[in-house]
């Protein structure tokens, strides 16, 4: 599976990044490819190139308020939580993502 995803919460600092964080170690824990674009405070960062997009089989916004951005992603299954469900528990966060492409 490849996935990507933005991560944003509402300062823009610490969550974001550990969400962020959060979710590619479970990923590649699991065995996925991953990357996680972030917004916050510096603006985007680890911006998602289109290429990556078009190859990912999900997307997951783990996000608190809302991102620039969000047409890119048009074409394919969005999984939408929370910042503190990614840092909480991000490989329940990715199986929920997933699911939305195993109906």
């Amino acid at each position: 599976m490849n996935i990507v995803g933005v991560t944003a919460c509402t300062a823009g600092i610490a969550h974001t990044y550990m969400a962020q964080s959060a979710l590619e170690k479970a990923a590649n824990k699991l065995g996925y490819q991953i990357k996680i674009e972030t917004q916050g405070a510096m603006g985007a960062e680890n911006e998602l190139s289109s290429s990556e997009i078009q190859a990912a089989d999900v997307v997951i916004l783990g996000i608190d308020v809302s991102i620039e951005g969000t047409e890119r992603f048009n074409d394919k299954p969005i999984y939408e939580t929370s910042v503190s469900a990614c840092v909480t528990d991000p490989e329940k966060v990715i199986n929920n993502a997933l699911a939305k492409i195993r109906k």
